[in-house]
């Protein structure tokens, strides 16, 4: 039986392939190269992309208000500081500092910081709406 040359473990382009392949490498990005984007007076966000996966750092001023929602995408809500009220399927939960909540898909949910608040938004699969920008309900647009 002839020997085959075994495929050397990095990713050759194929002859003839004119675009370069897509590379997903490993990514160092400090919350201060990210620019706040302002969605309210009340309400500060950032985020990173992955392929599947998306991490957002969220900042909201006591008294800020995110409106009844629900998305496809799982949600984990890790509160960094302060505290968030949710009203979720018919339950208040108060999410503090050190806490997690994690958000099953399409279960519609509010959300209202008891205080100022840092938390850390992780989604699966990234949020198309926050990328696109077409998340008017963070903007207070219909």
């Amino acid at each position: 039986m002839p020997k085959t040359k075994a495929r050397s473990a990095s990713r050759e382009k194929p002859k003839g392939h004119t675009k370069p392949a897509v590379k997903h490498e490993l990514q160092h990005i400090p919350w201060s190269s990210i620019p706040l984007e302002d969605l309210t007076p009340l309400l500060q966000r950032q985020f990173v992309v992955g392929q599947q996966i998306m991490l957002a750092r969220v900042l909201l001023k006591k008294g800020c208000i995110v409106p009844e929602h629900s998305h496809p995408n799982e949600q984990l809500t890790y509160v960094l500081e302060g505290a968030l009220k949710f009203w979720i399927d018919g339950k208040e939960i108060v999410v503090g500092a050190g806490e997690t909540l994690c958000i099953p898909s399409n279960l519609p949910h509010k959300a209202e910081a008891l205080e100022d608040t840092i938390d850390l938004d992780v989604f699966v699969p990234p949020r198309a709406d926050w990328i696109n920008k077409t998340d008017h309900y963070l903007r207070g647009k219909k």
